[in-house]
């Protein structure tokens, strides 16, 4: 662009054809276009293709718009999808609008150029994140097509070990790897190495508390990256010279069948090794077998749960002498038991673990890549030094299962005897790992029979696509698409891919297969299986199964079991309870019918008891009860089973016969009211020198108690209380004695009530000594009076009035 007068022809013709573009589309929406369709074909025909060329111009324009940016281009492939990816349309167009604004900001001249020179331009910021999840999965030619033997995931035989050659062997190579009849009359294999693991000691090392040995700093140190048989040779000689060496794995699964070793590290009090696992002559690293099985190295994995199936699989390795760090931390009950969270506890090393997902196939690996999978086996050894040691203090030998150490290899063995075998497919019943049943009983999903027929004719197309081009299930079609396939059943080629989302390039480029395949399931769906009674089927076989499953014979044990202990009954049997002749947990409260169980047969029948009844254990002094029995000659106190249970202190207390007691202090929580006495001369209230009275009627409800107790009784708050009831009555008596004589004398007249000189009652003011006037009336409003009085309301003037002012 040379000048501003050519730009300004351009933006003018450019406005202009976009002036007559809006008008045209306007005009078209405003007919009737449904009508024009029906009535004319030939309308129809043109209106179909001007839309197939608009919709494929649309689609070229939003792609060649999102080049270069962050937006994705939406795919445009109907009308419908134009509708559902119309947020997508905006953002590429908002996107392009910026590009545009800033263009003409920076050519006018509003804005420098925002482009600088290469020597200013700062150097691109990449984060970790960013890093990790661009190297998750890439697009790369499947290394497994150069190998010596490449994988054939169509076989349905059982896998034969890998093995030429059987360093430290016990049984011989053949004997080891000849076929063998499983139960169901399958040929199999066993474990090559199983005879060696099982009868294999561990080095006297591990029993042994030593001082952890330090690990090189990781950044003053470097690890051998083997890619040659040379650089394989030289790494196993120096293995050979070591006493424990570390073992980790990184595996690839996304495209690939069963997946893939892609490295192995490995690592030594002094170096650390990278291994590069997928090179045509990987089954070459079978001659580390002659330190993976030695007994006298120990080998360091953690969770290795995995890794000794996929060292069998792909490179013919087993491991003899494993230590688990895993079910180390397990038995040490630590609150996690990842790799990262024990690098942090013993070498205070933060794993980033985003690499953990990353397409280890990359070639060459990145750094970071390199060093976090150095880094898993660089501090592992140290690790299991901290650990060993933490098991061997918390181990508890004297008790049965208290050693750690041999807790924690027992389980190691069992991991290392775990044996590779192959993932088989039942097309018909969905069985395997990989079938369709496990899936379907997993989603809440009921089909018809022709959506059952779709269900399982693309769940086996799927399977079978990813074994002949070896790729990931999920890859080809996830779960959810095909559960989406099965339910819409399209038989259209727009309809599956509306269906489809996310749809993934192989299912794409082979969409017409599948869609063949889904119109021959549909056709066959309604003569097929029902899914209600398929899956009542599959139950009640299952079922079968497991009642015709024999029964494990129970192992001989020198320690007793529940059932030993407590004796076990057939239904309908009658079974009468030994009793003893004194309840060991009510005492002599409850009497028995039969004789009192003996000394020696007590601890026996209470244990029967906690194990029979779940009661927490009685060993409260209060309900302690002598064990004894009548047959010895000891004589049991008789207690009154409807007595009140006395506390060990009231028991104990001693209580003097001349003293009047309180019923509150020994009785209960009863209230018990004091005699008012009565106004006759038998009744009379006595002195305070009375006696305790000598026999107490218990049914009536009233007692009399004497107000002259003992000094301990005096202080009590009940004595205290019946003191003042006595005083009052006391005077109560004192002024009906006075009113008695005043009326029995008749010497003194009553003076007449002087109403003159009486005070007011309407005025009469309160009485300070009289008690009950003494107490104020409750006023509610009495606060109100304290708070700040508002404005004065003022007087308007009334129309009509007028005000007079006083002088």
């Amino acid at each position: 662009m040379n000048s501003n007068g050519q730009f300004k022809s351009i933006q003018d013709r450019i406005s202009a054809n976009l002036v007559s573009t809006t008008r045209t589309t306007g005009q078209i929406a405003a007919e009737d276009l449904a009508f024009h369709r029906s009535s004319n074909p030939s309308a129809t025909r043109k209106l179909d293709k001007q839309n197939s060329r608009l919709l494929g111009l649309a689609r070229r324009l939003t792609q060649n718009a999102a080049v270069g940016s962050e937006v994705a281009a939406p795919e445009l492939l109907d009308k419908e999808s134009v509708e559902d990816n119309w947020k997508g349309i905006v953002d590429v167009i908002d996107n392009l609008l910026e590009k545009a604004d800033a263009c003409l900001d920076e050519y006018t001249g509003v804005i420098k150029r925002l482009s600088p020179s290469p020597r200013s331009a700062p150097a691109p910021v990449t984060t970790r994140k960013a890093l990790a999840a661009k190297q998750r999965t890439q697009d790369l030619p499947k290394p497994q097509l150069l190998f010596e033997k490449v994988p054939n995931n169509q076989e349905t035989t059982a896998f034969k070990p890998l093995l030429r050659t059987k360093p430290h062997a016990i049984v011989p190579l053949q004997e080891s790897i000849s076929p063998i009849l499983s139960e169901d009359g399958f040929k199999e294999y066993k474990h090559p190495y199983q005879t060696e693991i099982l009868r294999s000691s561990y080095p006297p090392s591990v029993y042994v508390k030593s001082d952890p040995l330090a690990y090189l700093p990781l950044e003053s140190t470097t690890a051998t990256f083997v890619d040659t048989i040379e650089g394989v040779e030289a790494m196993l000689a120096d293995l050979k010279n070591a006493k424990e060496i570390a073992i980790d794995l990184e595996h690839h699964d996304t495209h690939s069948y069963v997946g893939l070793v892609s490295l192995m590290q490995i690592s030594t009090r002094e170096k650390d090794w990278v291994v590069d696992t997928l090179k045509p002559w990987r089954e070459e690293l079978q001659m580390l077998n002659e330190v993976f099985a030695d007994p006298t190295i120990l080998k360091v994995l953690h969770g290795a749960y995995m890794d000794i199936i996929w060292l069998q699989r792909d490179l013919g390795l087993y491991i003899v002498g494993l230590f688990d760090t895993y079910h180390a931390s397990v038995s040490l009950s630590y609150p996690r038991h990842s790799l990262a969270w024990l690098l942090a506890k013993f070498a205070n090393f933060d794993a980033q673990k985003q690499y953990q997902m990353a397409d280890w196939r990359i070639r060459p690996l990145p750094e970071q890549m390199f060093n976090y999978a150095r880094s898993d086996t660089h501090f592992l050894l140290n690790v299991y030094d901290n650990m060993r040691n933490e098991l061997i203090e918390k181990s508890e030998t004297t008790l049965e299962g208290g050693n750690l150490i041999d807790a924690v290899l027992e389980e190691s063995k069992k991991v290392a005897l775990r044996k590779y075998e192959r993932e088989f497919y039942d097309t018909d019943r969905g069985m395997g790992p990989t079938g369709w049943y496990n899936m379907l009983i997993r989603m809440p999903t009921l089909f018809t029979k022709e959506q059952f027929s779709v269900f399982r004719a693309v769940h086996h197309w799927r399977d079978e696509f990813a074994r002949r081009y070896d790729e990931s299930l999920n890859i080809i079609m996830p779960k959810n698409v095909v559960f989406n396939i099965a339910r819409d059943m399209p038989v259209e080629l727009p309809a599956l891919l509306a269906c489809s989302h996310p749809i993934s390039r192989p299912m794409h480029q082979h969409a017409t297969e599948l869609l063949a395949v889904i119109r021959e399931a549909k056709a066959r769906g309604p003569t097929g299986p029902d899914m209600k009674e398929f899956m009542k089927a599959q139950a009640a076989s299952f079922e079968s199964i497991q009642e015709n499953a024999p029964v494990p014979k129970p192992q001989p044990s020198s320690k007793p079991t529940v059932s030993q202990i407590v004796p076990s009954f057939s239904i309908g049997q009658t079974v009468t309870a030994t009793r003893s002749k004194r309840s060991l947990f009510w005492g002599p409260t409850v009497n028995g019918e039969t004789g009192h169980v003996l000394p020696e047969q007590s601890a026996q029948l209470q244990l029967e008891i906690r194990l029979a009844l779940p009661l927490p254990p009685l060993t409260a002094d209060i309900f302690a009860m002598p064990n004894t029995d009548d047959q010895v000659g000891i004589a049991i106190p008789s207690t009154d089973p409807g007595s009140r249970a006395e506390h060990k202190f009231v028991k104990e207390r001693p209580l003097a016969q001349d003293n009047v007691f309180v019923i509150k202090e020994l009785g209960g929580h009863r209230k018990r009211k004091v005699t008012e006495l009565k106004d006759t001369p038998e009744s009379s209230f006595p002195d305070t020198s009375l006696e305790v009275p000598e026999a107490v009627d218990h049914d009536d409800d009233e007692m009399e108690i004497s107000p002259t107790n003992a000094p301990e009784q005096a202080d009590s708050p009940a004595a205290r209380k019946a003191q003042k009831k006595l005083d009052r009555a006391q005077r109560k008596q004192e002024k009906a004695q006075a009113r008695q004589n005043g009326n029995g004398n008749g010497d003194e007249a009553e003076e007449p009530f002087d109403y003159a000189n009486a005070p007011s009652v309407l005025h009469a003011k309160p009485n300070k000594n009289d008690r009950g006037d003494a107490r104020s009336s409750f006023d509610p409003y009495s606060k109100s009076l304290n708070a700040p009085k508002g404005m004065r309301k003022s007087k308007k003037e009334i129309p009509g009035k007028s005000f007079t002012f006083k002088s």
